[in-house]
């Protein structure tokens, strides 16, 4: 029976959505787990540190390709691995950080589905919702290899939009570092704040997004539980659809493909969410345009 590795930087709970589609995925496939097929599921909760660690255990349990979800768990899991196959659930252009020749052919280890290019769409909302501001923030993972990637997109997004960015380094998403984070926004004149995709920040969204409607911040991040918890906007690709495409992969690698010959993709759809209560609890008028983009409007 083939083994497959699913190592996710967050939580069960965080990850169990887009697992769950993965598995959806397998079973279109024909894959039935325990059958014809034995996933491992290994879960970091937020601890950069383990990821290399589970990549290794499953490694030694005979794993044949590794789904791995964000940069820092795709990059463990490749120095962890370097022979086995990396299957990616997100993260930034291959390319881009170094682990692929192309798109159309990666040549390396490491395929899958990648995030496109978001940033300028995400400043573009804060600037909607704070037209006269000119300083913004920008949450970062302090543990995240290919900080200096993103800072210099950010800044050239921001440069582009005429903004000012103060970018603020989190080395773990605990309560106290978050408000310290954000009293430090604070005091640097900060109108609003975007939180950078990352697995990292994705178990403390709840935490986050309440911080931030403390500090009055309309706020741009990922996914329902954080505009739930008060987030202003939820803006992402749709996950669901990335765990489903991930199961080809792994049927491809499975059939003898080498992931170098599966060309990596970036997905390019995605989801607006709008909380209305926090809008009005900031004093913030949603215009019209952003409104009819939405997806999802909390009342």
């Amino acid at each position: 029976m083939p083994t497959i590795g699913y190592l996710s930087a967050g939580s069960e709970l965080e990850a169990r959505p887009q697992r769950d589609a993965f598995r959806s995925g397998l079973v279109d496939l024909g894959y039935t787990e325990g059958k014809n097929i034995r996933v491992l599921y290994r879960y970091a909760e937020g601890k950069a540190e383990r990821l290399s660690v589970l990549a290794s255990e499953m490694v030694s349990l005979g794993t044949m390709a590794i789904l791995a979800g964000g940069t820092t768990a795709i990059r463990a899991a490749h120095e962890a691995a370097p022979n086995v196959p990396i299957v990616a659930r997100g993260g930034p252009n291959p390319v881009w950080a170094g682990w692929a020749q192309t798109l159309a052919r990666p040549g390396g280890m490491i395929t899958g589905v990648f995030l496109a290019g978001t940033m300028s769409k995400r400043f573009e909302l804060l600037k909607a919702v704070r037209p006269q501001a000119t300083t913004f923030g920008y949450l970062l993972n302090a543990n995240n290899p290919i900080n200096p990637l993103f800072r210099k997109d950010a800044d050239d997004v921001a440069r582009r939009l005429g903004m000012n960015l103060e970018i603020i380094e989190v080395k773990e998403p605990s309560e106290h570092e978050l408000a310290d984070a954000f009293d430090r926004m604070g005091s640097r004149g900060v109108a609003g704040v975007l939180i950078i995709p990352d697995a990292f920040f994705f178990i403390s969204a709840p935490t986050i997004a309440n911080v931030a409607r403390i500090h009055k911040l309309p706020s741009v991040g990922e996914g329902p539980d954080f505009v739930d918890a008060g987030g202003l906007f939820a803006f992402s690709e749709d996950y669901l659809a990335i765990g489903r495409r991930c199961a080809w992969y792994v049927d491809q690698i499975l059939k003898g493909t080498a992931p170098g010959d599966l060309p990596a993709e970036q997905t390019m759809v995605f989801k607006l969410i709008v909380n209305l209560k926090t809008a009005k609890e900031l004093g913030i008028t949603i215009p019209p345009s952003v409104l009819a983009r939405a997806d999802e409007v909390i009342e």
